[in-house]
């Protein structure tokens, strides 16, 4: 949802909202690009994020809603 807010959020502001560390903040983007869930592009010292909205929930129940149809509904 951070990322969704602001696609240029920054790992500090990411771990300092959600109250987790740094570290486990770049772990957790790591799997979720690793995933196709998120896109990172570096411009200059700024990273930028683009979440892949299209991309179907993973588990087989929830596989026919997407990940934009998630943050909607969360961000709500």
């Amino acid at each position: 949802m951070c990322i969704a807010r602001d696609s240029n959020v920054r790992v500090r502001e990411i771990a300092r909202d959600v109250g987790i560390t740094e570290r486990a903040v770049h772990r957790i983007l790591g799997e979720l690009e690793e995933a196709g869930v998120i896109v990172r592009t570096r411009n200059g010292r700024r990273t930028h994020y683009e979440i892949n909205e299209r991309l179907p929930l993973r588990h087989p129940i929830e596989a026919d809603h997407s990940v934009g149809e998630l943050v909607r509904l969360i961000g709500s």
